[in-house]
């Protein structure tokens, strides 16, 4: 049964946001500085100055599409990769330029500036990730453009942008419904004054699922998002600007999901099937948030902003762990021969388990999570005659740990059915924990045509795991300073040259061998950039080669691993990773109508300079010259639009190749599908406000192998319609 998050630092400032709520009124547009309205951190003519590669989503190109999974979101930013799951993003694989995509762990991941992974040092692992239905912006930062994020940017760092304060009294109501049963329900207000405003936000998903289970029984999904931001500031037109924000955020899941899949002889009959073996999976969590966020402004020339977090997660996951002979579920159905085959029906409910050895294990991983601290950065501004600077500094203290309980009970297969059989089991009762101070610099200095930017950032931190069972204790420390340089150079009006170089980092987690070492690498960048945001066009072709040191493995129940590997980290030695990006959008116009084209394609290739043998099912023997695992060595995408007047139709295709389900380099290793969709998207505003809308996803219905580890393949998630109507004002 789930816990309640603890709510107390809610209390202190509800007094305050009621407050504001209550009496809020309209403003007039000119009424509060553009450069003091809350907005989001990048726009496109920032990107053209930023010396290293930068992409950002914004609201508009969101509202295009009006995805809810993230998955589909990122794939659209070159060099961004993910792994599919459950077909509904609830838990992304998110990768960059070849980083692990295995619980976007390899990605520093913000919202708002702020880290929201569970335990972003201890457990970076992202179980948790916002609703993508309710941001209004997304920025992907790789290369030396990352350097002042962390700890986790071996790619780069991810920040999602939620729905800022409005400078007018405003809102907005929008339901979806479709196939499967699945539901989207997304609600907002909010409104300012001269001293201060709010917003509140609700997000509600639902579905039954796609996916139908031997015996029957729910594959389905519900979730509820709800944020609540409020402000108080001093006056606007003063030299000396205050503003203090609040934002309290409550988020929870029910999900059937299993990490269960299908061999691939059942996957080919039918790939929407779930075996009877994972009849009990279940995944339900709670988070809750605060932020306090201070910001001072003295004229144009100096800002300090300084935000307090607190975010809490209490998570169970009740799934199938494994079965009682010990031969690992991937085998089975990889091979169900001989022995498996008696194994196999049992997994599918055809036989029933005769004894002990035929048993299916289902764990409960409990864990509870930990994740605050104080941020704060300072930015001064100078300028003379051909020249500006822009130096930051910023400095973060923060804590995160992360409680597990992991438990397993055994269960006998019986007509189909799982029948509780022996007596509880705890298999891990552990405490991670990290206290780390990081410290960044960066300066953006522009002279004639150059811009140039270097920047470090220093991480000290010491973790500590406290084994229960076994009454031990380990403390480690580590230290690392990432330098990083962006250099570009603007050849013609809106035309530039850029470059740079960065070093990539990812810390080791608590209690890890003294012999095993953090993920470090250099990475390197150059390439030409054309933006003109005035006519909504960006042309740019980047190449890349990241050079590791030494990658970093992790064994976790996600790749495939077993409870007695859990959580343990190897050296995976030195890899090269190199590849190109290309992105491009242009608004063409044609009479009354604007034609809106964006296309992006990414080429990655990897390469294992060192041999060495793990017990990961990802990588296990791993030869020199091998690629790395669920890495596409294609990807590409491709938007056409037609607009016109308040009538607007949008057509979004991509295609990912077949990935590695293990380091590899032979042409008969197990690969994914290759993965061709089309998504289609079309919107009518009449009246004043009110907007219906139709969508479609993947009416290619390419439901293909999207992974098979841990235990089997499993499918993109086939074609969904949805038709929705909304109102803003």
């Amino acid at each position: 049964m789930m816990m309640k998050p603890q709510m107390k630092y809610r209390v202190a400032i509800a007094g305050a946001l009621v407050l504001i709520s209550s009496s809020a009124t309209a403003q007039e547009d000119d009424e509060i500085p553009e450069e003091r309205v809350e907005t989001v951190l990048i726009t496109q003519e920032k990107i053209a100055k930023i010396g290293g590669a930068a992409h950002r989503v914004s609201e508009e190109e969101l509202k295009r599409t009006d995805y809810a999974n993230p998955e589909s979101v990122v794939q659209q930013v070159p060099g961004v990769v993910v792994r599919g799951e459950d077909g509904f993003g609830l838990r992304p694989n998110i990768g960059i330029r070849g980083a692990n995509s295995d619980r976007s762990k390899k990605v520093a991941l913000m919202e708002d500036g702020v880290l929201f992974g569970p335990a972003p040092y201890s457990a970076p692992a992202a179980y948790y990730f916002p609703q993508i239905g309710r941001m209004v912006g997304v920025e992907v930062f790789k290369g030396p453009g990352s350097v002042q994020y962390g700890p986790n940017t071996m790619g780069g760092a991810l920040n999602l942008i939620t729905r800022p304060i409005p400078y007018k009294f405003s809102g907005g109501i929008k339901a979806e419904a479709g196939q499967y049963f699945t539901g989207r329900g997304h609600g907002w207000l909010g409104a300012s004054t001269d001293w201060g405003g709010f917003v509140a936000e609700g997000f509600h998903m639902q579905s039954d699922g796609f996916k139908e289970l031997d015996g029957g029984g729910d594959t389905g999904f519900n979730r509820q998002e709800f944020m609540l931001k409020g402000s108080l500031n001093t006056d606007y037109s003063a030299e000396h600007f205050h503003r203090l924000n609040a934002k309290i955020g409550w988020s929870r899941e029910h999900s059937n999901e299993t990490y269960l899949g299908l061999s691939d002889d059942d996957f080919a009959k039918n790939p929407r099937r779930r075996y009877a073996a994972s009849a009990l999976d279940e995944m339900d969590w709670v988070r809750s948030q605060l932020q306090l966020r201070h910001t001072w402004e003295w004229g144009d020339a100096l800002s300090v902003e300084s935000t307090l977090y607190r975010h809490d997660l209490r998570r169970e996951w009740f799934k199938l762990n494994r079965m009682g002979e010990g031969t690992p579920i991937f085998d089975i159905l990889n091979d169900p021969t001989g022995r498996r085959q008696v194994l196999y029906e049992v997994l599918t409910g055809q036989e029933d388990s005769l004894d002990p050895s035929e048993n299916l294990f289902v764990g409960t991983n409990d864990r509870r999570y930990i994740s605050q601290g104080l941020q704060t950065k300072a930015r001064w501004k100078t300028e003379g005659e051909g020249w500006a600077n822009v130096l930051e500094a910023g400095l973060r203290l923060h804590n995160d740990s992360i409680e597990r309980y992991h438990t397993e009970l055994g269960h006998r297969m019986e007509s189909g059915r799982l029948v509780r059989d022996g007596e509880l089991l705890l298999n891990t009762q552990n405490v991670g924990e990290t206290y780390a101070l990081a410290i960044h610099v960066l300066e953006q200095f522009s002279f004639w045509k150059f811009a140039f930017t270097p920047g470090a950032r220093l991480e000290l931190f010491e973790q500590t795991l406290t084994d229960e069972l076994a009454n031990t204790e380990v403390v480690g420390n580590q230290v690392v300073l990432v330098p990083g340089m962006g250099l570009s150079f603007e050849v013609v009006d809106k035309l530039s040259l850029l470059g740079g170089v960065h070093r990539g980092f990812s810390p080791t987690s608590p209690g890890q061998a003294s012999d095993v070492s953090s993920e470090t690498s250099i990475n390197y960048e150059a390439g030409v950039r054309y933006s003109d945001a005035r006519k909504r066009r960006l042309i740019e072709a980047v190449g890349f080669f990241n050079d590791y040191s030494n990658l970093l493995g992790e064994c976790t129940f996600s790749a495939g691993c077993d409870e007695t590997q859990l959580d343990d980290q190897f050296n995976a030695g030195a890899v090269e990773v190199w590849g190109v990006e290309f992105a491009g959008h242009w608004a063409f116009e044609a009479g009354a109508f604007t034609i809106p084209v964006r296309g992006t394609y990414t080429l990655i290739q990897s390469e294992f300079q060192s041999a060495f043998n793990s017990e990961n099912p990802q990588f296990g023997e791993v030869e020199v010259g091998d690629e790395l695992p669920y890495t596409p060595e294609h990807q590409a995408s491709l938007q056409l639009g037609l607009e016109w007047e308040e009538l607007s139709f949008y057509a979004t295709g991509t295609w990912v190749s077949a990935m590695r389900e293990s380091a590899g380099q032979s042409e008969d290793d197990l690969t994914t599908d290759d993965q061709l969709t089309l998504d289609l998207n079309a919107g009518w505003r009449f009246e004043e406000g009110f907007s219906i809308t139709a969508r479609a996803e993947n009416i290619t219905n390419d439901t293909g192998i999207a992974s098979r580890r841990p235990f089997g393949a499993r499918p993109h998630r086939p074609m969904l319609i949805m038709l929705g109507a909304g109102y803003e004002f």
